[in-house]
């Protein structure tokens, strides 16, 4: 029988994101060379592998979720428009998660952008799609939105978890699948709502 994920709270909030990966993660992802599944579990992958931190591997493994829960729908390489997928991520993820994976989904384009303003060689790193994204989402942040952008408390994972983006992309990388985080997922849910 399935769940019933009318109401997320934080007893289903892991297994209702699980289930997305499940229905949907074998989607194209931007015209790259990965499933969307794929591309999200590659960034929390090589995370754990450099033995960052739990919020960092979560970071990785979520910050993409918004292309599922968009209004908006996914992104087309013939989009003349920005579709926002991090802000609808984010308002999903908020509710059950700490402000720095909440920020690392939230904040992910904003930091691309950010990095292309202030590490031009990092323009070097994105791919044909990520460039076309770019020009959607605004291209390289100005002086005012830098600064703006620096002070954000969670700025230093924001980033990481952004390089973390560009290197997942590897059509012959091997990950474990969504269950292997689930654990890790749960533990920082349980973190956000206090939960012992």
């Amino acid at each position: 029988m399935k769940p019933d994920f009318s109401t997320l709270n934080r007893d289903n909030i892991v297994a209702f994101i699980g289930d997305i990966f499940d229905r949907r993660g074998g989607e194209e992802y931007l015209g790259e060379p990965v499933t969307m599944a794929e591309h999200m579990l590659q960034g929390a992958t090589i995370a754990e592998q450099n033995g960052q931190s739990e919020e960092i591997i979560v970071g990785a493994l979520l910050h993409d979720i918004g292309h599922f829960t968009s209004e908006f729908g996914t992104y087309h390489p013939d989009d003349t428009e920005d579709r926002h997928h991090e802000d609808a991520g984010a308002e999903v993820l908020e509710q059950f998660f700490p402000s720095v994976i909440t920020d690392c989904c939230r904040y992910h384009v904003a930091a691309k952008r950010y990095l292309c303003a202030t590490k031009p060689d990092y323009f070097n790193r994105l791919s044909t799609a990520s460039v076309h994204t770019l020009e959607l989402q605004g291209g390289p942040m100005n002086a005012e939105e830098v600064a703006e952008f620096e002070a954000n408390p969670n700025l230093k994972e924001i980033i990481q978890v952004r390089y973390l983006d560009e290197a997942g992309k590897r059509a012959d990388m091997e990950t474990p699948d969504f269950t292997h985080f689930a654990p890790m997922v749960q533990r920082m849910v349980d973190k956000h709502l206090g939960v012992a």
